[in-house]
């Protein structure tokens, strides 16, 4: 490990100071969560325990989860059930849309389950749930964090068609880990993604990797400049934290002052936006993404 890292980790014997969050405070956050109750919304807020739920649902932004909780693939760092899914629900595009203007969102993070079992990969639900967004609430932004569909770019360009705000995928890790990492996904392949994304007429790519499994510091910077090379507009970075026993251990805790260095790099690379911190999640501070 280079000797910048080795100073900027923390052994991983209990979570340190720096990763305890207070519990979600605030009027905004006690009325959505009034609602989501209410209505068996499904928001990614709840179900994942996000840190960051208060802040941003007190910001009016929230995640939702399409094409079901059970995922073709099976990746070391996720909590996501791995199986066989169930059916498409051709009604969820409307479902989302309601809970979205049940909830007064002002953008909304839309993400779902890999799909390799259907023969569109789920691409053509992920732009009816856009359209019909957008028919529900017209005031209401979007970024849609996709999975890769295979590289496959009929899917793709669905997701283009359709146009929301913001269009991310992520990155996850450095390239030296990918395999281990994201079993069935391809490090070259996700930057294929981004870069035909943007090149056909994406208005604004994002992604974002974890950080704490084992990468070096000379690792996360060659993402970034391959990220930028893509021409990737926002990158967030943060701490991996394993999900349960079944899953990867957490190699690092990586200090406050190696993220805010990350932040500075990649503000210096050019990137519009960088998230970079230990709570910092996929759709942390996603609303000021698409300005």
């Amino acid at each position: 490990m280079s000797t910048s890292v080795a100073e900027n980790v923390h052994p991983p014997k209990g979570k340190p100071k720096w990763l305890r969050v207070k519990l979600p405070t605030g009027k905004k956050y006690t009325q959505l969560r009034g609602l989501v109750d209410k209505y068996d919304l499904n928001t990614i807020c709840t179900s994942g325990s996000c840190p960051n739920m208060g802040e941003c649902w007190g910001e009016g932004t929230a995640t939702f989860m399409i094409l079901g909780n059970i995922c073709t693939r099976s990746c070391g760092f996720c909590g996501v059930k791995t199986g066989r899914p169930e059916s498409v629900d051709w009604a969820e595009p409307e479902k989302v849309a309601r809970s979205i203007k049940i909830m007064n969102i002002k953008h909304a993070v839309l993400t779902s389950v890999d799909r390799d079992d259907l023969k569109d990969m789920g691409s053509i639900i992920w732009a009816e749930t856009v359209k019909a967004v957008r028919r529900m609430n017209p005031e209401t932004t979007m970024e849609t964090l996709i999975p890769d569909f295979q590289g496959i770019s009929t899917h793709l360009d669905r997701i283009i068609k359709v146009a929301p705000e913001v269009i991310s995928h992520n990155m996850e890790t450095v390239k030296r880990l990918t395999r281990e990492v994201r079993i069935q996904a391809k490090y070259e392949r996700s930057l294929e993604v981004l870069d035909y994304l943007k090149k056909n007429g994406a208005n604004r790519t994002k992604s974002g990797i974890m950080l704490g499994l084992g990468e070096e510091e000379d690792e996360v910077i060659a993402t970034m400049e391959d990220l930028r090379r893509a021409e990737v507009d926002v990158i967030t970075i943060g701490q991996y934290l394993q999900p349960s026993k079944k899953h990867l251990p957490v190699k690092q805790f990586i200090l406050p002052e190696q993220f805010k260095k990350y932040e500075e790099i990649g503000l210096e690379m050019g990137f519009r936006h960088v998230e970079s911190g230990a709570l910092v999640r996929s759709s942390y501070k996603a609303h000021k993404h698409i300005h």
